[in-house]
């Protein structure tokens, strides 16, 4: 059942980017000069970004260029400033947030429970990046770039997820190493990347776990199969975001290296899967 629904979700996603009018977007679809495009996607004022460009710090397919009379295509080429890619389409909206507990990872509950259209009435047509169940709190990604959530929401590109749990009982040092060296669940083999105890007090304990699995509720049965029941989980992070000092229930939008950054982790190369499972059928 799990596997359909991540075959579901996956599915959506792509439905998402063929929703996508193209004639709603702002990229030239013809040649210009860098620098004026540089400028014109914010990466910083023209006089700027030709210091960039003279600095040998501006790539265009993966070329250093260097002349400042280069020409590109912002619908066609691609761009990196000190290696992080350059977004040009000035439409594409990419949120940051706070999750609340009791909200559901969907844009319209069938069930009539609270989800996260309240959060983006400001905003046409953007959806989740990946789910939080409902009763885990913290970072939360949303856009309209279809092409990019449907990258980072695959399970093959891996992308890292850092969640602060705390959990009943005193976790161990041999509960770390047994989190960090996996173990088989219903549906199969799994494994932190990094786990460390960042706290322990009145019979609970705080954990930091890494991972980059998007299994359903992975977290939480991870810590309960270990004997660590999780009474309270946020996510920090997703990939090279942090959810900083943004106030639950908040949104914002994310700036020009967050986006540039969120872009490059999207053009990394897919981890492989985890171990199958030695489970038969």
């Amino acid at each position: 059942m799990t596997s359909y629904l991540r075959l579901a979700r996956t599915f959506l996603v792509q439905i998402a980017i063929l929703m996508t009018n193209p004639e709603e977007t702002e990229v030239v679809n013809e040649e210009v000069r860098l620098q004026k495009a540089l400028a014109a996607a914010g990466v910083a004022s023209r006089r700027a970004c030709e210091e960039l460009i003279v600095k040998g710090q501006v790539k265009v397919n993966g070329k250093l260029v260097t002349e400042l009379g280069s020409r590109v295509n912002p619908a066609v080429d691609k761009v990196t400033v000190r290696g992080v890619p350059v977004q040009f389409d000035t439409t594409r909206v990419y949120l940051l947030l706070n999750k609340p507990a009791g909200i559901i990872s969907t844009m319209a509950d069938e069930e009539g429970r609270p989800d996260l259209s309240s959060f983006v009435t400001d905003y046409d047509r953007v959806f989740n990046i990946g789910r939080l169940d409902a009763e885990t709190t913290g970072l939360l990604l949303l856009t309209n770039d279809g092409e990019l959530a449907n990258q980072l929401s695959h399970p093959s590109f891996g992308v890292e997820k850092t969640y602060i749990a705390r959990v009943v009982g005193e976790v161990t040092p041999m509960t770390i190493h047994k989190v960090m060296s996996g173990f088989e669940l219903e549906d199969g083999f799994i494994k932190a990347d990094r786990a460390r105890v960042i706290d322990i007090s009145k019979g609970h304990s705080l954990v930091e776990i890494v991972l980059h699995s998007g299994r359903n509720r992975i977290v939480r049965r991870m810590l309960e199969n270990v004997g660590h029941p999780v009474v309270g989980l946020v996510r920090k992070q997703f990939g090279p975001i942090h959810l900083g000092t943004l106030k639950q229930g908040h949104i914002r939008q994310l700036n020009k290296m967050e986006i540039g950054a969120l872009l490059k982790a999207a053009t990394g190369k897919p981890s492989r899967p985890p171990r199958p499972s030695k489970k038969r059928a």
